[in-house]
C-alpha cells in the first residue's frame, strides 16, 4: 500500500502493506476459522519482529499495518472473504482511494493476484457513489488543516502543503476512482503513470499535467534531499539558512542559490495547488457514473 506500493519509496518513506491469509483445506474440520486466523495473526506478528531487528548495516524494516481495515482496531490479517464482507457493508470513500496503490510484494502469488483482482472491482468501479469526491476533498482539507504542526509553515510542508506530494496524488487518485473504469491506462498504482494517463485521455491538459509532474517530482526530490543533509526525515524545508544550504546542496544547487529554494518551491506549490483545485472542482461538477461517456 502507499509509497510502496507505487514503487515510489525514498528514504523517508513508510512501508505501508496490509495482510491476506487463506482459510485451511481442513476436510476433517479440525480447525475453526477463528483458530486460522489466530495462527495466521501469530505469522505475522512473527514476521514483523524479524524484520525490525537490526541488520548489519541496514537500518531495520518497520512495517506500518494501519492502512487495513479498522486500523488499529481490527485484526491484522483476514481472509479475502472477511476483506469483501468488510467493504460491502463498512467502507468509506478513503478506504477505496487507498486500495489504488495495492500491488503484491510478497507471499502466495496465487493469493496476491485474487486479492488484486478483487480489488478492482473496488477501485476501479463502473459508477461512483454519489458524494465520493465530496468526501475525499473534505478530507484533504482537514489533513491539511489538523496534520500540519502548529506553527509549521503551510507553504514549506512537502506532504501536506499547497502543492505537496497529498495534493497531486489524491488529484491522481481522484481521476483514477472516476474514470478508471473507462481508462484501463489509470489502473497504475504509480501517481507519475497516473498523470501521464489522466493527461493522454484528455482528463487533465499538458500544461497541467506539467505542473502536477514538476511539483511531485521537486517535493520528491527535496524530501531526499533534507534526509541526505540532516540525517533524518523531514516533510518540511527547513527555514533557517544553514539548514537551508544543506539542503539546497544535496540538491546540487549552488551555494549563493540557496535562499532561491524557498521561494521556487512556494511558487511551484501555489501553481500545483491551482491546478488541484480545478480538478477537484471539475470531478464535483461531473455527477456521471465513472463508466459513462463524460
Amino acid at each position: 500500500m502507499g509509497r510502496l506500493g507505487g514503487e515510489e519509496l525514498s528514504y523517508g518513506s513508510d512501508a505501508d502493506v496490509v495482510f491476506v491469509h487463506e482459510p485451511v483445506d481442513d476436510s476433517r474440520g479440525s480447525l475453526t476459522d477463528s483458530e486460522v486466523a489466530a495462527a495466521a495473526g501469530s505469522v505475522v506478528a512473527e514476521l514483523l519482529r524479524l524484520l525490525a531487528l537490526p541488520a548489519g548495516a541496514d537500518p531495520p524494516l518497520v512495517l506500518d499495518a494501519q492502512l487495513r481495515p479498522e486500523g488499529r482496531a481490527g485484526p491484522m490479517t483476514r481472509t479475502l472473504a472477511s476483506y469483501a464482507a468488510y467493504f460491502n457493508r463498512w467502507s468509506q470513500g478513503w478506504e477505496a482511494q487507498a486500495l489504488l496503490r495495492a500491488r503484491p510484494v510478497a507471499g502466495d502469488v496465487a493469493l496476491g493476484e485474487r486479492f488484486c483482482a478483487w480489488v478492482d472491482g473496488i477501485r476501479y468501479p463502473p459508477a461512483l457513489r454519489p458524494g465520493v469526491v465530496a468526501e475525499l476533498v473534505r478530507l484533504r482539507g482537514r489533513m491539511e488543516a489538523e496534520r500540519i504542526p502548529s506553527g509549521v509553515d503551510h507553504t514549506l510542508h512537502l506532504k501536506l502543503g499547497p502543492g505537496g506530494l497529498a495534493d497531486v496524488e489524491w488529484a491522481v487518485q481522484v481521476l483514477q476512482l472516476r474514470h478508471a473504469h473507462r481508462v484501463p491506462a489509470l489502473r497504475t498504482t504509480s501517481t507519475l503513470a497516473g498523470l501521464r494517463a489522466a493527461a493522454s485521455a484528455g482528463l487533465l491538459d499538458p500544461a497541467e499535467a506539467a505542473t502536477l509532474t514538476q511539483a511531485w517530482t521537486t517535493a520528491s526530490r527535496i524530501r531526499n534531499a533534507i534526509m541526505l543533509a540532516r540525517g533524518r526525515p523531514g516533510d518540511v524545508l527547513p527555514r533557517q539558512p544553514r539548514a537551508l544550504a544543506q539542503v539546497a546542496g544535496a540538491l546540487g544547487r549552488p551555494a549563493d542559490q540557496a535562499e532561491t529554494l524557498m521561494g521556487d518551491y512556494r511558487r511551484g506549490g501555489a501553481h500545483a495547488r491551482a491546478v488541484v483545485e480545478a480538478v477537484f472542482a471539475r470531478e464535483l461538477d461531473n455527477g456521471y457514473p465513472a463508466g459513462a461517456d463524460g
